[in-house]
């Protein structure tokens, strides 16, 4: 019976997080319609960066210096900052003076982010939208990709490609290059579950008013275009970059906010659960909700696989004992294999934490998670 525990729990694991991509990635090899861009037109296109945020000036500052450095003509471009209520006439009056493109604006006292990114986007003049966030930075030809994506009339957002800070090879980074694959292979074979809020972009007739206090605007706007019929895409040409490292306290926090913001979308987007209205529901199921399952089956696949391990332990000839336990113990005492055991332990423990409590939170109709 143990065996059959861990073996279920193994098989269910590597279904979901595997078996779904590549799934995905054959299909799109087969019907696969991806983005044919066009960078010719998209120089006539009119683009108002969105820049919904509650950061410093000082921040904001940086990050508006390095929008203006783009390789979209300089007269189609538009900053249209949209600050947090709190304190945001100081904040202005120095945003203003940084150039002529940038416009200020006061977000909606109460709605969150969601309430700031409306107000953002009644300001707008641009024909495209492009999302950003103060954390992240783009290079010179981040916009005009994204810009020169959504020509392909049959999107009506594209994402980007973002990259985490820190270190390449932790877990985090290695989770993030698959989240990027199974997105770009998502959106060959029609949408993308989602876009990365940090760089994306959309026409201004296409943005929904998004309800007030969203968790997840990024998957709440694209998900509304595809039940209205777009298309969702994603292209690596549109790159960021993100200047901060991420350890797993930080990512457990940001996935219990998104995660929680998956299940309430329930509420938040009616008919995303219906297969007639969601074109994309499959993959809506496979990407967001039957993740949520993971904590269950990890628990299962650990505790029968390690009384497994001890049974068999126990019967073994102490010969045999002696063998397995120095093959278990001598590994981790070298410091790099000890750090990287010890570092994908405790990366997999803190997404399960986070998963379970965004499930909880989803029970509960807890929605107030967010932290800055």
């Amino acid at each position: 019976m143990l065996v059959v525990f861990a073996a279920a729990s193994a098989a269910a694991i590597v279904l979901i997080w595997l078996g779904y991509p590549l799934l995905v990635w054959s299909a799109a090899q087969i019907f696969g319609r991806p983005i044919r861009p066009d960078h010719a037109a998209a120089l006539n296109r009119t683009v108002s960066v969105i820049l919904a945020t509650r950061d410093d000036v000082s921040v904001l500052t940086a990050r508006i210096a390095n929008l203006i450095e783009t390789d979209h003509p300089a007269n189609q471009l538009q900053i249209v900052v949209a600050l947090d209520a709190d304190g945001a006439q100081a904040t202005a009056e120095s945003l203003t003076r940084i150039d002529a493109r940038v416009l200020v604006v006061r977000g909606d006292i109460a709605g969150g982010k969601a309430a700031t990114l409306n107000a953002g986007v009644r300001a707008a003049t641009g024909a495209v939208l492009v999302m950003a966030d103060a954390q992240q930075r783009f290079d010179r030809r981040t916009i005009p990709e994204l810009v020169a994506a959504l020509e392909d009339e049959r999107f009506g957002a594209v994402s980007g490609a973002l990259s985490l800070g820190g270190s390449n090879s932790s877990p985090v980074h290695r989770y993030w290059v698959l989240e990027k694959w199974l997105r770009y292979n998502e959106s060959k074979l029609h949408s993308s579950v989602g876009v990365t809020g940090a760089v994306y972009a959309t026409r201004r007739v296409l943005w929904p008013i998004i309800p007030d206090e969203t968790l997840l605007d990024d998957v709440f706007v694209p998900m509304s275009l595809v039940m209205r019929g777009q298309r969702v895409g994603f292209t690596y040409a549109a790159r960021a970059w993100d200047v901060r490292a991420f350890d797993a306290a930080a990512e457990t926090a940001r996935k219990t906010r998104t995660l929680t913001g998956v299940l309430q979308l329930r509420q938040k987007l009616p008919g995303l659960l219906s297969p007639r209205r969601n074109p994309i529901w499959a993959q809506f199921v496979a990407h967001k909700l039957l993740r949520l399952t993971t904590p269950v089956f990890v628990v299962t696949g650990v505790v029968s696989t390690l009384l497994l391990a001890v049974v068999l332990f126990a019967r073994a000839q102490p010969q045999t004992q002696l063998l397995v336990a120095t093959a278990l113990v001598l590994p981790l005492l070298i410091p790099g294999v000890r750090h990287s055991v010890t570092g994908t332990v405790r990366w997999i423990f803190a997404m399960q934490r986070a998963t379970t409590r965004a499930t909880v939170n989803g029970m509960r109709a807890r929605w107030q998670v967010w932290s800055r």
